[in-house]
């Protein structure tokens, strides 16, 4: 307490007990006979005591409320810094908690997009897939409508074709009719036999070969002899050889409708042939 009262107003612990003393034991007074001596009430503090006592009282209370108020303002700045701390610490855990949340969103942003994406990849590869057999589908079906329009187009293209050339080959017949007479002296030169040889022609055309007959007689046998004789059921540029030993058809309709029974043959050969190859695959 001495080192917080003012040092003017202090008064010592040796300087209160003095005055305690004083007080209690009073200087004795002039001497009187022990009989007349009569108690007294004693007396009480005098004015400078009572003067020390409030002014310790008054030291006392100054140093409790300075006191107090140095409790005070210690309590407010440490509940100012405990706010602060508190302030402090819920800041840094909210900034602590949005970054995990963003740290959540993010992940959760990633992992929604490669799932979505493992998805979409998934997606387009079985729809390419589809795809692909739709279109193997729409190939194969294709092929097939190919070979069946083939199939039923070769007879007719056969029957066209050789109609055609008919028509070809009696135009150029018409026009160049030594281009007959070379076929007929080819047909001829393959019978080197004996006897009569007879050459049956179309009736329009039998004059033209009577005139080339000497021409004719070089590409047979010589022992044999040629007879040329018109036929009904010959057409227009062809004839027909006829011997002991058998006889040879050489009408243009003829040889057209072999050739066409060929082609024919050939086209279904080459169906047979498809087929077996697609039951193989």
């Amino acid at each position: 307490m001495s080192n917080l009262i003012k040092s003017n107003s202090v008064i010592s612990l040796e300087q209160i007990k003095e005055l305690l003393r004083q007080n209690q034991y009073a200087p004795p007074a002039a001497e009187f006979d022990q009989a007349q001596l009569v108690p007294e009430e004693p007396a009480g503090p005098d004015e400078e005591t009572i003067s020390l006592r409030e002014q310790i009282l008054n030291d006392a209370q100054s140093f409790a409320e300075e006191r107090l108020r140095e409790a005070g303002k210690q309590c407010e700045q440490m509940i100012a810094d405990t706010e602060a701390q508190i302030d402090a610490w819920w800041l840094e855990k909210r900034l602590e908690d949005e970054q995990m949340a963003q740290v959540s969103r993010e992940d959760g942003y990633k992992q929604g997009f490669m799932e979505g994406s493992e998805q979409a990849q998934a997606e387009l590869h079985q729809q390419w897939e589809q795809k692909l057999v739709e279109a193997s589908a729409i190939l194969k079906s294709g092929y097939e409508m190919r070979e069946q329009i083939i199939q039923e187009a070769e007879p007719f293209l056969v029957e066209l074709s050789c109609a055609i050339a008919e028509k070809v080959i009696g135009r150029q017949l018409e026009s160049a009719p030594e281009i007959a007479l070379e076929l007929i002296r080819k047909s001829l030169s393959r019978r080197r036999e004996q006897g009569v040889i007879a050459l049956c022609v179309a009736p329009s055309q039998l004059a033209f070969v009577q005139a080339a007959r000497e021409e004719l007689n070089l590409v047979i046998d010589s022992q044999a002899e040629l007879q040329i004789l018109p036929d009904a059921t010959v057409r227009d540029f062809g004839c027909v050889i006829r011997s002991a030993f058998g006889s040879i058809d050489a009408r243009i309709d003829t040889q057209l409708s072999e050739i066409k029974r060929e082609l024919i043959q050939l086209a279904h050969q080459s169906d047979e042939d498809r087929g077996i190859i697609d039951e193989r695959d």
